[in-house]
């Protein structure tokens, strides 16, 4: 179902935490990712996606550029979301935030301490499971991690979790056998699977926020049919403008990962257009219309 009753609002509140309704994601911005960062909270991003994973990420970065703008005092720490990852090892390269040696629940430890000293902060708004260790089922590990960012978020040091890169029955048991339900499911999001509804129908249902990533990179085929250009055209926006303001409108929170300027400013500005069902439908059924 698609949102076009009424204005989407910047910011929303689940479960008692705020939460932009955008997120800028971080990934492979490597020695770019402080000027980046602070370029993204100045431009008016509330909400920053990372993880403490070297190998894609450059979490160190991040944080100094959150601790820079704050220290600014222009923004409070409750201002900003602010969201990263524990990763496996096997998803790592050598510069690992734990020893590898030690059980999975002193890994999750010692890579959130870390991610809270790259922060400065004493808290994370979300924690984010990067990932289960196999393709299919949950494994003893991936429980053993869970219940170790349960006992965290028990603590108080974290306010939300979620998981990604999920698959729809590994969702399903997660959200079954966990004590502490999923707030969060930031996948990959293809059009070809009609823009992952079976998993957006499961969190739909269950009060879980569904975050989307690789919007535009993971779908240049499907955004490059004439349908597409239609519709950007009769909204004057770009269709990247448009296919985040679709995004909100099923209710997804797009994460963008631009690193122009223009780009930022330009996404910010999705809030201002306002699909209709037709074309919510031809844009969530775009995949019928292209080969791949």
């Amino acid at each position: 179902m698609s949102d076009t009753s009424h204005q989407i609002k910047r910011q929303i509140n689940h479960r008692g935490v705020t939460i932009p309704t955008f997120i800028y994601g971080t990934a492979w911005k490597e020695d770019q990712s402080e000027v980046l960062t602070q370029l993204a909270i100045e431009s008016g991003f509330l909400g920053i996606d990372t993880a403490n994973q070297r190998r894609h990420y450059n979490e160190a970065g991040v944080g100094q550029a959150v601790q820079k703008k704050l220290a600014e005092n222009k923004l409070k720490r409750e201002d900003l979301f602010l969201q990263t990852k524990f990763t496996y090892s096997a998803s790592q390269d050598h510069r690992l935030p734990y020893d590898p040696d030690a059980d999975y629940s002193t890994q999750v430890r010692q890579s959130f301490e870390n991610s809270l000293v790259h922060f400065g902060t004493s808290y994370l708004d979300s924690y984010i499971l990067h990932g289960p260790a196999f393709t299919s089922g949950l494994s003893p590990s991936d429980w053993e991690v869970w219940q170790e960012m349960e006992n965290l978020k028990k603590s108080g040091s974290i306010k939300l979790l979620g998981v990604s890169n999920i698959g729809y029955d590994q969702l399903e048991l997660l959200f079954e056998k966990s004590e502490v339900k999923p707030a969060f499911v930031q996948n990959r999001c293809f059009a070809r699977t009609k823009w992952d509804i079976r998993i957006r129908e499961l969190c739909r249902s269950n009060d879980i926020i569904y975050q989307g990533f690789s919007l535009l990179t993971a779908n240049s085929m499907d955004l490059d049919h004439p349908e597409i250009y239609i519709i950007a055209k009769q909204k004057r926006c770009s269709i990247a403008q448009m296919v985040f303001r679709f995004a909100m409108q099923v209710g997804m929170i797009p994460l963008t990962g631009t690193t122009s300027k223009s780009h930022m400013k330009e996404d910010l500005e999705v809030y201002a257009i306002e699909l209709d069902e037709d074309e919510i439908n031809t844009i969530e059924n775009i995949s019928l219309y292209t080969f791949h």
